[in-house]
Parts: C-alpha cells; sequence; structure tokens
C-alpha cells in the first residue's frame, strides 16, 4: 500500500473514532479567589474542579470527594482514577479538590456545596440531567459527601449570581469506606483537622451525619471492609440504618477484606463495590442498564 493510501486510511480511521474520545479533562475554579469560609467572612483562596466528560455520556454526573483526613487529597486513585471509570460507563465524573479545614468546618462543606450547584447550573452545556447529579466519596471524603447530602438547600432564587439559584442537595450518594460518625468511632486525625481540638458537643452533633438524615436524604450505597481498622465500618453501619429508618433506599455492601484502601484500590473487593454500584445506579433509573457492563 503507497504511503499517501496509508495515509487517508489513518485519517479515515481516526475521523471514523474521533467520537469514541472523551474531551480532555477540564479544570475550573469555583471561586475566584473569594471563597466563603462559613461565618460571613471569606478568604483568597481557591477550591477546583475538575470535570472528566464521558465519550459517550448518559446524563448522569457524580461529583468525587478524594479522602485524606481532611489534612490532604488523594486526587490520584480516590479522585481522577474514579472519573476515568465512571467515564467507561457513560457518567460524568467531577473530581473536586476542596479547601483543607484547618479547623473550619464549614469550609469542605462549602466547596461541595459548590460543586454540585455549578454542576447543575452547567448541566446542558455538560451533557448532564440535573436531576441525576450525584456525589462519591472516599474515607474523609466520604464524610465530607455524606455532609452534602444532609446539609443542602434548594439555592437562593434571588441570588446575582446564577450557580447560588441552583439547589446543592445530590441526587445519590456512593460512600467508600466513609468517616460518618464525630463521636466515640470516628477517624481521630480527620475529626481533629475538621473541628478542631476541642469541639462543642453541638459541633460534634452536627457533623455526625448519621445523626442528620431525614426522609429527605438522597439515597445512598455504602462499601466498608469488615477488617477496615483506620476507619471502622460501624461508620457506614450507623449511616445504612439511620436511612432506613427513614425509608431512605440505601445499600450496603459489607465487605469480606481488605482493609481501608481495599487492597490498595485494586483486586475482587475493589471490583466488588464498583459494580453493585453500577448495578444500584441502574435500579434506581440514575444510569441505563446498558451503562452497568464492563
Amino acid at each position: 500500500m503507497s504511503g499517501a493510501r496509508l495515509l487517508l486510511v489513518a485519517i479515515f480511521f481516526l475521523a471514523a473514532n474521533k467520537a469514541l474520545l472523551a474531551a480532555d479533562p477540564e479544570k475550573l475554579p469555583l471561586w475566584n479567589m473569594n471563597a466563603p469560609i462559613g461565618n460571613g467572612s471569606f478568604e483568597k483562596a481557591e477550591a477546583w474542579i475538575t470535570v472528566h466528560k464521558a465519550a459517550k455520556p448518559n446524563g448522569s454526573a457524580v461529583v468525587i470527594c478524594p479522602g485524606g483526613g481532611y489534612g490532604g487529597l488523594v486526587t490520584g486513585a480516590e479522585g481522577h482514577g474514579i472519573a476515568t471509570w465512571l467515564n467507561s460507563h457513560g457518567i460524568t465524573g467531577v473530581v473536586l479538590e476542596y479547601r483543607l479545614p484547618k479547623g473550619r468546618p464549614f469550609v469542605p462543606l462549602l466547596d461541595a456545596q459548590r460543586a454540585i450547584r455549578t454542576v447543575r447550573a452547567n448541566a446542558k452545556t455538560l451533557g448532564v440531567d440535573p436531576a441525576k447529579i450525584g456525589i462519591s466519596g472516599f474515607s474523609a471524603g466520604g464524610h465530607l459527601a455524606s455532609t452534602a447530602g444532609t446539609h443542602f438547600d434548594d439555592g437562593n432564587p434571588k441570588a446575582s449570581d446564577p450557580v447560588e439559584k441552583q439547589g446543592c442537595r445530590p441526587d445519590f450518594m456512593i460512600l467508600v469506606y466513609p468517616v460518618i460518625t464525630m463521636h466515640t468511632k470516628t477517624h481521630g486525625g480527620s475529626r481533629t483537622n475538621l473541628l478542631g481540638k476541642n469541639p462543642t458537643e453541638d459541633l460534634l452533633k452536627l457533623f455526625s451525619n448519621e445523626m442528620q438524615v431525614t426522609a429527605k436524604t438522597p439515597p445512598a450505597f455504602l462499601a466498608h471492609a469488615k477488617d477496615d481498622k483506620a476507619v471502622v465500618p460501624e461508620n457506614s453501619k450507623a449511616f445504612y440504618d439511620a436511612l432506613l429508618a427513614q425509608k431512605v433506599p440505601a445499600t450496603y455492601l459489607e465487605l469480606a477484606s481488605g482493609g481501608h484502601g481495599l487492597n490498595g484500590y485494586k483486586g475482587p473487593m475493589w471490583d466488588a463495590w464498583q459494580r453493585q454500584s453500577l448495578e444500584w445506579l441502574v435500579k434506581l433509573n440514575f444510569i441505563p442498564a446498558n451503562a452497568a457492563g464492563n
């Protein structure tokens, strides 16, 4: 085959497969360096979202909250890696790089709420159904995701900022080995980083998300290994029980092993929560049945 013909074949191949290639991820600021800290004050700081669009989007999106004990962010395996996996199933992945609290408990929550509002405000551009925007989190990121799922509002219709007009309730939650409580079964480092060394009982209760569940809390899928010593599985169990008590649809996958991080984000336990969370999303009609396949 001549060189010219090979070139034409290559051009045809690229054109034919262009539709299968997702756009490059886009990193966007949430606050334009004027970020609230929760007491009417602001700081010159930024939180970011990175939008990973699926090549064949099905209309659902997930805001992803990486773990890190509220002292750092595991944005690889618990962030962009999750977005890539979601993209392979037609789901838009939005990685949230939230501000670290340093004892300012409302800072990460404000960032998570803003991320949800931003996706919802730009749903048409992103090819997302505004009623199919979920949130996912791992470890301390699971605490943040469950906080967003229990502390939300309908937006401010009088706001001049179109983003702030949007509600920040996630439509579903996927929580993997999450910190949930701030009481005795908590992860000590996460609690100190979030609430400070001597939090009040009111603050402990407010951020113990098993105590904040109502009938309006969105459905949740939880996965936790029985042998997790860093964040004990009683966290997930308490949240699951609270959801059932309020008749909120919920599934709790108790994994046989894997510890915290599920054997380094790989293997049968990791595969199990991914597969079953997709099946759960199909059951609740957040993604089509064919999206749960390999």
